[in-house]
């Protein structure tokens, strides 16, 4: 038969009408296609706390800051679908831009606070987009859960913030970045890169573990941001865009990491492609 694959409000509402009707707890999982098995990590978690699975699948228009990189951004429905069906994804809602953003729709949700700063700065209007296509995602599937990674982890705070103070009464559950061998974090982007573009782009994660180590337990950040600054570049890649450590929790940036847990967040740039990564830097036993 094949995974159920809507296109409407209507239709996806009508299904989940008839879930609700069941009794059955609905999981979400917000998408722009061209998966990989981050995302399919994204399913299974979703799968596991829920009875049906919803995956969306809109390239959104509104989240991207360079016409070329929307025109680049890769698609491929009918083999998203055929690796949604693998996992029990239970129906995939792949509106056009018509159906998500019709004649006349003038409505932007905007999150102050955590979106500012790190990606923010760098795309302007990006997480409007994100947080009003997320809000409407939410509206439209009356999920009890939506699982999000936390590779985008400012994405992940962004969210958090809008549901919290939009009372959107849904559960976001962040999921941890799935990555390669070598280490580096699954992305769509990554099938950008030249061989040679993907075999330095190592370098990011290996920067990034060796000054999460040397930040555990409360040294002081900046010189450590500083030569892992430069081992970035050493490694192969262009433009260091950010690289800054700062509060797990509200994103506010933090010097030493001595009380609570924080996040080293960093975005770059290696052969025409932005990759961003995080990882988790711990208070030590002497903090």
């Amino acid at each position: 038969m094949g995974l159920p694959i809507v296109r409407s409000v209507a239709e996806l509402r009508a299904q989940v009408r008839l879930w609700r009707g069941a009794g059955d707890r609905i999981g979400l999982v917000p998408t722009m296609g061209a998966l990989h098995e981050g995302h399919l990590s994204l399913v299974r978690a979703a799968r596991g706390r829920a009875d049906r699975v919803i995956v969306t699948l809109f390239v959104n228009p509104r989240q991207f800051n360079s016409a070329e990189d929307l025109r680049l951004y890769p698609r491929s429905e009918a083999e998203d679908a055929a690796r949604l069906e693998t996992e029990g994804v239970d129906l995939l809602f792949a509106p056009g831009v018509e159906a998500m953003y019709p004649e006349g729709f003038s409505t932007t949700v905007s999150v102050k606070g955590v979106s500012e700063g790190l990606c923010g700065a760098h795309r302007p209007g990006h997480f409007d987009g994100v947080a009003t296509v997320v809000a409407k995602l939410f509206l439209q599937s009356q999920a009890d859960i939506a699982v999000f990674g936390e590779k985008d982890y400012q994405q992940l705070a962004v969210i958090r913030r809008m549901a919290q103070d939009l009372d959107i009464p849904i559960e976001i559950i962040g999921a941890s970045t799935v990555r390669a061998a070598d280490g580096l974090a699954l992305s769509s982007r990554n099938a950008r890169l030249s061989p040679e573009g993907r075999s330095r782009a190592v370098a990011l994660i290996t920067a990034l573990t060796a000054a999460a180590d040397q930040l555990t337990g409360g040294a002081e950040a900046e010189p450590i941001l500083a030569a892992a600054r430069r081992s970035i570049l050493e490694g192969g890649f262009g433009e260091v865009e950010y690289l800054e450590l700062r509060d797990a929790a509200d994103l506010a940036p933090v010097q030493r990491v001595d009380r609570s847990a924080a996040r080293l967040l960093v975005a770059a740039w290696i052969d025409g492609v932005r990759l961003i990564d995080n990882v988790p830097v711990w208070p030590g036993p002497e903090a």
